[in-house]
């Protein structure tokens, strides 16, 4: 059973990922159940994550998940919001909604080996790692990133871009042929791909050698 407050919080952050993608700051929280501080916001999930509704994702700023919904819903209220009303009376839906997502081959994580193919299959990949954009799949081929926690044999989710921050894991184009996941430094006008194991060099290329294709944003183990 929730209090008045924890359904209200737990609503709101349901109806924010649904709309943008991304689970509100401590700020809107505060001003959208009109509380005097963010101390009370952090009370509220700590409790909400207790009970099983909602649970934090590591590594990831603002990252809350909603995992279930109330079975019977509190009164409604409208939130005041600094970006766009919330609905009162907010549809549920399934905590663990996904979306389908091309698979387009195999990427090195070691000497680059091919270039990007055509879509091969798709897969079922949960909305909470996506976000807005277009995304991609592909399977790891090689040990090279290991040390970032990405094996052979693993599905990598990527949002597609032509840009990326240094130190970002990008999946990487090579002359126009070659595919690689690497993380991406720059250092002055040239692009170094770094692997996570040091079994591998760092290869150093000019900016016109590179076309970054993608982010990661996430990634898909099976156990066998």
């Amino acid at each position: 059973m929730l209090t008045r407050k924890q359904h209200e919080l737990l609503m709101f952050i349901h109806e924010r990922i649904k709309e943008t993608g991304v689970s509100p700051s401590f700020d809107e929280m505060k001003e959208a159940l009109d509380l005097a501080s963010k101390s009370g916001i952090h009370r509220l999930i700590t409790a909400l994550e207790e009970r099983g509704f909602v649970r934090r994702l590591p590594h990831r700023a603002r990252a809350l998940e909603v995992i279930r919904m109330p079975e019977q819903a509190a009164p409604a209220r409208a939130f005041r919001s600094p970006v766009r009303p919330v609905a009162s009376h907010p549809s549920p839906t399934a905590a663990n909604d996904t979306r389908e997502i091309p698979i387009l081959g195999k990427i090195a994580a070691g000497t680059p080996i091919e270039a990007i193919q055509h879509e091969r299959d798709r897969l079922h990949v949960p909305e909470s790692i996506l976000g807005p954009g277009e995304h991609f799949v592909l399977e790891v081929s090689g040990d090279s990133m290991i040390q970032a926690g990405i094996l052979d044999g693993d599905m990598v989710v990527v949002r597609r871009t032509d840009t990326a921050n240094s130190g970002e894991i990008v999946v990487a184009l090579v002359m126009g042929e070659e595919a690689t996941l690497k993380r991406l430094r720059r250092k002055g006008a040239s692009i170094a791909l770094e692997a996570a194991n040091p079994a591998y060099e760092t290869r150093i290329f000019g900016p016109d050698q590179i076309e970054v294709q993608g982010k990661l944003v996430g990634l898909i183990r099976r156990y066998h």
